[in-house]
């Protein structure tokens, strides 16, 4: 058989593997505009709406293939140089596994890392033939677990290409997390049990805990909060007035869902996910805004976002790098 051109490539199954779509030279031109400290990428990459605009439609773009194999495809387009990697929220992945990821994209790409979701609960589910409840979950906040489940086997398989690990807090009852100062101190100890070296980033979905004792736990240990666009949380301007951007290493935000959006709502409103059904100008303007601070003072930016944020997450991305090089069309 002739050698296929890299969108007709086949795997062991014989189905064709998903290639990267055609590159418009406005794209590119666009790509090329932005400062190459700013990352931007969505989160997870296996959507078959985005044919036309990251995959071939020509390619086998099955939900399944794509997240097998998409990520190479997913990484040629021009302005995704990041990706957010949530598998490894639901159970920690092995080296290997983050190895294979790291070797479908150029050297120059960056994951970021979702940390395994048990560091983060307090709680565990207790369930015996005659009881379902909650129990004291060991791993919660614990740095060796962190260390042995998540930050070597990233740094072991990832390499250069790892960016950030985030650890994304669930929402937090009072009972369960303490008051604001008691959870930053637990929090304080956690980060100070990190091995050194990579970058880390705190996420909160919890109001009650934003606030000045967890902006000093993070600044002292040298970790970035997340900002996040997401209706269980205050407007990026007030984020920005509790964690001063300029104090932290790097800029990680994190476009998820507009005001008044759930996610079940907004997945069913927006698939296949192939267009802007639902553009939120404001929260563009708010993160060109932080984006322009991080750049201006030096420091990396990453921006993650989200299909339920507009209804594309890389057409959201287009739309933002438009509004951050002043592009007139695209």
């Amino acid at each position: 058989m002739p050698p296929q051109p890299p969108h007709l490539q086949l795997d062991l199954f014989g189905d064709a593997l998903p290639g990267p779509a055609p590159v418009r030279p406005e794209l590119a031109r666009l790509a090329a505009a932005l400062d190459p400290a700013l990352r931007l990428g969505t989160s997870s990459w296996a959507f078959p709406g985005w044919s036309g605009t990251v995959y071939d439609p020509a390619a086998n773009l099955d939900e399944s293939a794509l997240a097998r194999h998409g990520l190479a495809a997913y990484a040629a387009h021009p302005l995704l140089r990041a990706v957010g990697l949530d598998r490894s929220y639901y159970a920690p992945l092995p080296a290997a596994e983050f190895a294979r990821y790291a070797a479908q994209v150029p050297v120059d790409f960056r994951f970021v890392v979702k940390a395994w979701q048990d560091l983060l609960r307090p709680h565990a589910v207790e369930e015996t033939a005659w009881h379902r409840g909650l129990a004291p979950n060991p791993h919660f906040l614990s740095g060796a677990v962190a260390e042995a489940a998540v930050v070597r086997p990233a740094c072991e398989g990832l390499g250069d290409r790892l960016g950030v690990v985030l650890f994304q807090f669930p929402p937090l009852r009072r009972a369960a997390s303490g008051s604001p100062a008691a959870f930053a101190e637990r929090l304080a100890a956690f980060l100070a049990a990190l091995p050194r070296g990579p970058a880390y980033a705190v996420e909160l979905r919890s109001r009650e805990l934003l606030g000045r004792a967890l902006a000093r736990v993070l600044e002292q240990a040298g970790t970035s909060p997340c900002f996040v666009v997401h209706p269980a949380l205050p407007p990026l301007a007030r984020q920005a007035e509790i964690f001063d951007p300029a104090r932290y290493p790097l800029l990680l935000v994190r476009w998820m869902l507009r005001a008044g959006q759930t996610y079940e709502g907004a997945r069913l409103s927006y698939q296949p996910f192939d267009r802007l059904a639902d553009e939120d100008p404001a929260a563009r303007a708010a993160v060109a805004e932080l984006v322009r601070t991080a750049l201006r003072d030096r420091r990396p930016a990453f921006v993650i976002a989200n299909n339920k944020a507009e209804g594309s997450a890389p057409l959201t991305l287009v739309a933002l790098a438009r509004t951050l090089a002043g592009a007139a069309a695209y």
